[in-house]
């Protein structure tokens, strides 16, 4: 708990900017936060997606097959941290998983990566139960400029055996839009003798190259010849690498315990054709067996494949929404507890000097400079806790530093940057951090969540934590709400011009 601070008064440093004085005190702020905004330019950063696969990896009963599933770890300050995890295929020694993981790339940074393979059981899903099947450790950087990083599995004791793990990276491009995907199929062949097929469908994106990369592993309908599979997700990219005409081969298995699918049948579209089945409207193609088709005179095909539903959900970025005229409210909320320091001490976060900004002036600057420029009105709410205020000296938790409860808001960030320094030689440094009331007032005012960090790190670090967010909250919040961006023009038309 914070203790109170000795009271005291500045004697010798005068707040106003009208003065010479003290517009170089501002101008030296602002150089400052100037500084401090350039050392953290926006990083050379791209989305990555990983695909892996698993070649000859085997249990530790001889007489049974693996059910594995790889997990990826990232490490940070020397720890290990899960990412994600695919998902578990069932008996089987060369998996192919569909799962993508999906990575920030930083050019600057060596971002190491471990990739696991585990045994899990069918009736635990949890790592406890699993069996280590093996590891590999790397970069990322080495994955992206191979493009295909193939490497042994290593168990326990760093011993490399007969398994190896592949590793493919793709960049994802500009196209964050995703697809959604309902299939399901009738009268398929019958390729099991005392029940009917267990069919799941698998989608793969041919490439330039001819190769083909799986999409999508639906799940399996048990014991059934029309099934329908669960509707699914994928993006744009990943389907199709934003080549709407580009070759989708689809291949219908029936699923065996023995990891031994049966083929049923194929057949290849494109994503210009499935887009057909919007707005309620059906696809089918016939599911042809190229071996029953040669041998049979009769043989029409293997079953018939629906795309019930091809829905495509748009992606809006954060441009999208601020061109569309989206305002970010900024508000303050200064930490005046006394476990800042004395404001008299220069080691004090808080400290006064005639010519330098301190730390707090350095990080409101950094920050409000930027959001400044999304805010039309420029007026920013600011407030303090933690601290005994006039003319009482009670310990507050929510006050306005220009102490006008009415009107907390001030003009600008210089005006944010006077209040405080006019506010602070009239306080009590005092305790407990108690951010809640402030948190609570703006979450009243504000339908979005606010988030907020302590500062021990630099206002470099502060700023770029603090703004490197705020894109992907307000993204994540109209994206969650189904709400779309105005174009520009709705935007104009709907805007109130001053006379």
């Amino acid at each position: 708990m914070d203790t109170p601070a000795e009271e005291w008064h500045d004697t010798g440093t005068s707040s106003t900017f009208g003065t010479e004085q003290g517009m170089k005190k501002m101008s030296n702020i602002y150089e400052s936060a100037a500084n401090t905004l350039g050392i953290f330019n926006s990083p050379c950063l791209t989305k990555v997606e990983l695909r892996v696969a698993c070649k000859g990896i085997s249990d530790r009963d001889a007489l049974s097959k693996p059910d594995p599933c790889v997990i990826l770890k990232m490490q940070s300050h020397g720890q290990w941290f899960e990412v994600d995890r695919t998902e578990v295929i069932r008996t089987c020694i060369n998996p192919v998983f569909s799962k993508l993981f999906t990575v920030d790339f930083y050019f600057e940074e060596v971002q190491r990566l471990r990739f696991e393979v585990h045994d899990i059981s069918s009736n635990h899903n949890g790592l406890k139960e699993a069996d280590f099947l093996g590891g590999m450790e790397c970069t990322l950087g080495q994955i992206v400029s191979q493009r295909k990083l193939s490497k042994s599995l290593l168990k326990h004791g760093n011993t490399a055996g007969k398994s190896s793990i592949t590793v493919i990276a793709e960049e994802l491009s500009g196209n964050d839009d995703y697809v959604e995907l309902s299939f399901s199929a009738r009268k398929l062949d019958d390729k099991d003798f005392f029940s009917k097929s267990d069919p799941f469908l698998e989608i793969f994106r041919v490439n330039d190259d001819a190769t083909q990369q799986l999409v999508h592993r639906t799940e399996v309908v048990m014991n059934n010849l029309n099934p329908a599979w669960k509707t699914f997700k994928v993006s744009v990219n990943s389907l199709c690498s934003g080549d709407q005409d580009r070759r989708l081969k689809c291949i219908v298995w029936d699923w065996d315990s023995n990891g031994k699918h049966d083929f049923i049948g194929e057949f290849s579209s494109t994503f210009k054709e499935m887009r057909g089945a919007m707005e309620g409207r059906q696809v089918q193609w016939e599911c042809i067996n190229p071996k029953y088709k040669a041998k049979k005179k009769n043989y029409k095909n293997s079953g018939i494949v629906i795309l019930n539903q091809c829905k495509i959900h748009k992606m809006h970025s954060f441009l999208d929404y601020i061109m569309g005229g989206c305002q970010i409210q900024f508000t303050v909320a200064i930490d005046f507890t006394a476990s800042n320091g004395d404001p008299r001490n220069s080691c004090s976060l808080h400290y006064i000097h005639p010519y330098q900004p301190n730390e707090y002036l350095k990080a409101l600057v950094a920050v409000g400079e930027i959001c400044q420029d999304y805010d039309s009105d420029k007026m920013f709410p600011a407030f303090g806790f933690g601290a005994r205020i006039p003319p009482e000296y009670k310990v507050s938790h929510d006050f306005a530093i220009n102490f006008n409860e009415d009107n907390p808001e001030c003009a600008g960030i210089q005006g944010v940057v006077e209040a405080y320094q006019s506010c602070l030689p009239k306080l009590q440094l005092y305790g407990p951090t108690n951010i809640a009331p402030i948190i609570q007032k703006v979450a009243k005012s504000a339908s979005e969540e606010t988030n907020t960090k302590e500062a021990s790190a630099s206002p470099a670090a502060l700023a770029k934590s603090v703004l490197a967010e705020v894109p992907n909250q307000v993204v994540d919040y109209y994206n969650g709400k189904g709400i779309k961006p105005k174009c520009m023009s709705e935007y104009e038309s709907s805007r109130t011009l001053a006379p």
